[in-house]
């Protein structure tokens, strides 16, 4: 027996979703806009690119076997017009939309499916998403050379593709709907070589119609698009070498649409506060934590009651209040817009006392030193310093490393050389709406080697287990109790404390006051930043 999951009855909802169904009246189809970036793009290559920049632009570009509803964390139809899910969760078998073309005008078929999943996973590609697919039967033996194709992705037919698990996993159907996992043609990935990182042909809303580096990216209107009114623009151009008060400046004289790295930190109050930016700044909550890791396999941070103080310590109140109040203080590794969030869970308390008479119990009475690695572009460094200033309060002497993001990476990743790291300019944002995203890559015992990123080297191998008992719950019926079992994985976590998570931050985005569509639509929580697929000019 299998559960029949019927997508088709919902692509007119993917086509015209409801919330979305006032834009023809609101704004005129057409036009185009100009966003900002500081920094230039690097790839537009769904399998290597993995930035704040370029991860929407992908998105735009390619299409996948499911995706989002615009705004939201809601999957819908894409490729895909139907899946069905065995009854014992292991095989998915998806059924492809018909008539939709590559933007070299091919067809796209199962065996491009198959292919770009395998291209993703091949060690030739060195994609980071790699990760993301061990579940798939076959995966490991295809990573090691010891076979040519994935044994469990099979092309039934042209309009078919199936996927077979060696584990159930509830995860699975947002990873299909991962940038990652854009459909390719092989085609124009062999004509381009390495260069189809910058020659990108897919099947999205937008086509690439010119690319100056170190200049601006222009995307052109598919006409060919699958999904009806969309997307509303005729043209976007993405002028990058841009610093974000430049933008903002731009901006306020018409010259641009959107800033597309927000507003400046040490600019923020002034400018939300001044009447003239009224209707311009754009604020929605987004799947991210801010925290502190500590490292769990040196001294003194081998002692869970060294760890439970230094979170005692941490005034996060305070720190919020250097972002000028762009976040909220944190209890647990999740945020609160994650299902499994405990909204009950209170963490632990600002309490600089209890935290002097855990370091007592911990026979450091007299304190240590220590040492916190910090990005080096604003605000880190400030709140670097407030952490600073609070561990000195329980006698915890800290010196701060201050580093570009690349040496602050490379150091997480490496065992026993960084006692603390504060996570900021890296932050954990969810690549995908589920508590597993924020266990398995930075709290679980996989993620706790060279190169990881679970820089507190932290692994509890029973609650490894439980995890994946969590994910194993891939019947939609259970979803509840498995929330209830992530749940309970992250407060227990924190009673080994490897983390002190100190604030989930808001999003904000800068537009011009011209641009209409919903205002999830320049916070989407799986398009970061910004759905440029569905916003458009205003009437």
């Amino acid at each position: 027996m299998k559960r029949r999951i019927l997508i088709a009855a919902l692509a007119a909802a993917f086509a015209l979703p409801a919330a979305f169904s006032a834009s023809a009246e609101e704004g005129k189809p057409g036009g185009s806009i100009i966003v900002t970036y500081k920094d230039d793009i690097v790839t537009l290559d769904p399998a290597i690119g993995y930035d704040w920049v370029n991860w929407s632009m992908i998105k735009s570009i390619f299409s996948r076997l499911l995706d989002y509803k615009p705004g939201t964390t809601e999957l819908v139809p894409s490729l895909a017009e139907s899946y069905d899910i065995s009854k014992d969760g292991l095989t998915y078998t998806f059924k492809l939309r018909k008539g939709v073309k590559f933007h070299n005008g091919r067809e796209v078929v199962a065996q491009d499916v198959k292919y770009s999943f395998e291209r993703t996973n091949s060690p030739k590609t060195e994609s980071p998403g790699a990760g993301f697919y061990d579940q798939i039967a076959g995966m490991d033996a295809f990573k090691k050379g010891k076979a040519k194709e994935v044994k469990g992705i099979k092309v039934v037919d042209p309009a078919t593709i199936q996927f077979t698990l060696s584990r159930p996993d509830a995860t699975f159907l947002h990873i299909v709907a991962l940038n990652f996992s854009s459909v390719v043609p092989k085609e124009a990935v062999d004509k381009a070589g390495k260069d189809f990182g910058k020659k990108p042909v897919g099947s999205g809303a937008y086509t690439v119609a010119e690319w100056k580096l170190g200049q601006q990216l222009v995307f052109k209107k598919n006409p060919d698009y699958f999904v009806p009114g969309v997307p509303k623009l005729d043209q976007i151009t993405f002028q990058v070498g841009l610093e974000p008060m430049t933008a903002i400046l731009k901006l306020e004289k018409g010259e641009a649409d959107v800033a597309g790295d927000g507003i400046p930190p040490a600019k923020f109050l002034e400018i939300r506060n001044n009447p003239k930016y009224a209707g311009m700044i754009v604020e929605g909550g987004q799947l991210h934590t801010g925290y502190v890791t500590l490292n769990v396999q040196m001294k003194p941070f081998d002692d869970a009651r060294v760890r439970q103080a230094v979170n005692m310590a941490v005034n996060k109140e305070r720190i919020v209040k250097i972002i000028n109040n762009r976040a909220v203080p944190a209890t647990q590794p999740l945020p609160p817009s994650m299902p499994g969030y405990d909204k009950d869970f209170k963490g632990y308390a600002y309490d600089p006392a209890k935290a002097k008479e855990l370091l007592k119990e911990a026979g450091l009475e007299k304190g240590f030193k220590t040492t916190l690695y910090v990005f080096n572009v604003d605000p880190n460094p400030r709140i670097a310093q407030a952490i600073q200033q609070d561990l000195k309060e329980i006698g915890v002497e800290v010196a701060l490393k201050n580093l570009a993001q690349a040496n602050v990476i490379a150091a997480g990743g490496k065992p026993k050389t960084a006692p603390m790291i504060w996570s900021g300019g890296m932050a954990w944002i969810a690549d995908f709406p589920d508590p597993s995203n924020f266990y398995g890559p930075i709290l679980g015992c996989a993620g706790a080697t060279a190169g990881g990123w679970n820089w507190s080297w932290y692994c509890n191998k029973e609650l490894d287990k439980r995890a994946e008992a969590a994910d194993a719950m891939s019947d939609p019926a259970k979803a509840a109790e498995r929330a209830q079992a992530w749940k309970t994985v992250f407060t227990d976590i924190m009673k080994d404390a490897p983390w002190i998570p100190v604030f989930n931050e808001q999003r904000f985005t800068f537009r011009a006051k011209r641009l209409g569509g919903p205002d999830n639509l320049y916070v989407d929580p799986v398009r970061i930043p910004i759905n440029y697929d569905h916003i458009y000019i205003k009437g």
